[in-house]
């Protein structure tokens, strides 16, 4: 066709956890010749399917006349599915982020006591608990970090359940900052986007608080470029906690993406064809609160 061009470049990748791939005189399909190195470099990753990539370098390029080719696709199929757990249990007084109060869970009406108001052999349980918004497994919404954002019980139910998700797999390996190139091989546009660093290992624990993997500006920039639907990771904050400025926070919540931190279990998904849910109750005039975040997989239970 007339408007098909094709890009030819020499490229070297570089991986998070070590080592390296080369290409020479690679041609890629492009919409336009006036791609830049960053754009190739996203294009590069996602046609090959690279994962956890740390950086790209682009020399030589050139842009020919040429058709396209065409480019690969997945394609799942009906079946049975799973239910997948991905978030914490909430304890009397557990520590979620350092600093912040633990739970106070306690008891409103025993079943002892509830005997007095019905028929022989039937009694209740009504519980009482006292949290931050901040415990657990939570969601943030606009309002968390702008007074003018929706807040919990006024962010739209479909950008929080039954979306399309996509997991990043990045456990162990690399540093702790993760930029753009790392989301390049997947299509995020209306999807929930799980970033699993394994940092969960270390719930409940004092290595939990300090060290934690990250978002950079740079990625939350791109998530938004992208149009993700939400975007959620495994460790104690999507952000730095040395910045103070906590850019990944301010870029996809002033875009109106919300953000799930403290999920686990990641490691349990695929990188696609899973259905992500994680709903709070609807309360006015609080940005965050504990959701019970879980998945649907196709496959049959275990």
């Amino acid at each position: 066709m007339a408007d098909d061009w094709r890009a030819k470049f020499d490229a070297e990748v570089l991986f998070r956890n070590g080592g390296g791939l080369q290409v020479q005189d690679f041609r890629l399909d492009v919409g336009h010749d006036g791609m830049d190195d960053q754009d190739l470099a996203e294009a590069l990753v996602r046609h090959l399917g690279l994962l956890m990539v740390e950086s790209v370098r682009i020399t030589r390029r050139t842009f020919l006349k040429e058709a396209h080719k065409g480019s690969r696709g997945t394609a799942t199929s009906p079946g049975p599915r799973r239910l997948v757990e991905l978030s914490h249990d909430i304890r009397h007084g557990m520590v979620t982020y350092p600093g912040l109060p633990g739970p106070e869970i306690s008891v409103h009406l025993s079943r002892e006591a509830s005997r007095e108001h019905y028929c022989q052999g039937c009694e209740f349980h009504i519980g009482r608990i006292s949290l931050v918004a901040n415990t657990g497994t939570y969601l943030d919404t606009p309002f968390h970090r702008y007074a003018d954002g929706p807040d919990l019980a006024r962010v739209e139910l479909a950008s929080l359940a039954d979306l399309e998700g996509v997991v990043v797999h990045l456990a162990g390996d690399g540093p702790r900052a993760i930029g753009s190139l790392a989301f390049a091989p997947f299509e995020v546009a209306g999807k929930a986007v799980l970033v699993h660093t394994g940092w969960d290992r270390h719930w409940g624990t004092d290595q939990y608080g300090s060290g934690h993997p990250f978002l950079t500006r740079e990625a939350a920039e791109w998530l938004v470029a992208h149009r993700a639907a939400l975007v959620g990771i495994d460790a104690l904050n999507i952000d730095d906690t040395g910045d103070g400025a906590r850019p990944v926070h301010s870029i996809l919540l002033a875009a109106g993406i919300p953000v799930v931190e403290h999920l686990t279990g990641l490691e349990q998904l695929p990188a696609q064809g899973f259905r992500f849910h994680a709903a709070p109750p609807r309360i006015q005039g609080m940005g965050t609160f504990p959701v019970r975040a879980f998945a649907v997989v196709p496959g049959a239970q275990p």
